[in-house]
């Protein structure tokens, strides 16, 4: 039977994989020659980005928030 700890490990090892992956994609949106965007457009994206990171780590620490959706404005 798997522990507690031993699913936490492998659950986390995997989400977080994922995270850093999907990072290195967006960090593909960054190309000039592919894709046209504003210094506002990144503004927004890593202040969204650094909002989740904040609400996340308050999670473990015990404290909740509620999820919200990105959308660039």
């Amino acid at each position: 039977m798997e522990s507690k700890r031993d699913r936490f490990v492998r659950i986390a090892e995997a989400r977080t994989n994922k995270i850093l992956e999907m990072m290195r994609l967006l960090g593909n949106c960054s190309s000039k020659a592919n894709y046209e965007y504003t210094e506002e457009d990144v503004k927004q994206i890593f202040s969204a980005l650094e909002k989740e990171l904040k609400i996340t780590k308050n999670r473990f620490m015990g404290i909740d928030a509620k999820d919200e959706k990105f959308t660039l404005k």
